[in-house]
């Protein structure tokens, strides 16, 4: 099952914030033994999140999501979610007892906002102030915020989605290869060791030249160690045999 995550929030599109999630949810899907398939941002727009949200469960994708899911007027990813899944908003009653438990006669009228969830969703629990996030269907929605998103997630990881975990995660080798001409000469090469190798994948990034570095390609070969191992020998030697070329090795597992 591929894992996808949608990063929210129009103060990333502008530049206002930094976006620190993609880095760190790949590193929490890393260890593992889980990839992350692919990622997208989006502004506070109700519309194209849940267009995001429903495309994620047509494939059939596992979805994170970050930010969004607070009371306030801007926060539109709880009712993204709930046009996506063709459901209706609901108050929580679980949810309800927790705002009100942490905040008294404060929850109301507004911090009560942040217990109405798509009708049907289950409770993703936080740790910091116990604001729950929320899930439904294969997609999980926690807040924006750092602190509160990343434990919340390694929760779902560890608690929900614990049939992902990989006993053996995969690996990457890569390497720099100089002399080895451009990468359109070795298209061949790469989609035959694609052929025989077809569990793993091989990225090539191209370095044109500096007066620090010579021009030269980084390839990349990622996949389980096995077939990784023996793919990255099979294109090294072939990679090798095409005349003057020399390799760097940048990371053998």
């Amino acid at each position: 099952m591929a894992v996808g995550l949608l990063i929210v929030g129009d103060e990333l599109l502008s530049g206002k914030r930094p976006d620190k999630h993609l880095p760190q949810v790949i590193e929490l899907l890393n260890t593992r033994g889980i990839s992350l398939e692919w990622a997208h941002f989006v502004g506070d727009d109700e519309l194209r999140i849940a267009e995001l949200i429903r495309a994620a469960q047509v494939r059939g994708d596992m979805l994170l999501s970050c930010g969004g899911i607070g009371g306030t007027p801007d926060d539109r990813t709880r009712q993204a979610a709930a046009r996506a899944f063709d459901v209706p908003i609901a108050r929580h009653p679980e949810a309800l007892a927790i705002i009100e438990r942490q905040y008294g006669d404060k929850a109301w009228p507004n911090r009560v906002l942040m217990a109405d969830f798509p009708l049907g969703a289950g409770l993703i629990p936080n740790p910091i102030n116990n604001i729950a996030g929320f899930h439904i269907g294969n997609s999980y929605f926690v807040p924006g915020f750092p602190e509160m998103a990343w434990p919340m997630l390694e929760w779902v990881l560890d608690e929900r989605l614990q049939g992902l975990h990989n006993a053996e995660p995969p690996v990457e080798f890569s390497f720099r290869a100089y002399g080895s001409g451009g990468e359109g000469d070795l298209i061949g090469l790469m989609e035959a060791t694609l052929e025989k190798y077809p569990s793993i994948k091989l990225a090539s990034l191209p370095f044109r030249g500096s007066a620090e570095r010579e021009r030269h390609i980084e390839f990349g070969i990622k996949g389980p160690k096995t077939d990784a191992d023996a793919a990255t020998r099979w294109f090294r030697e072939r990679l090798l045999a095409r005349g003057d070329i020399r390799i760097e090795d940048l990371h053998q597992p």
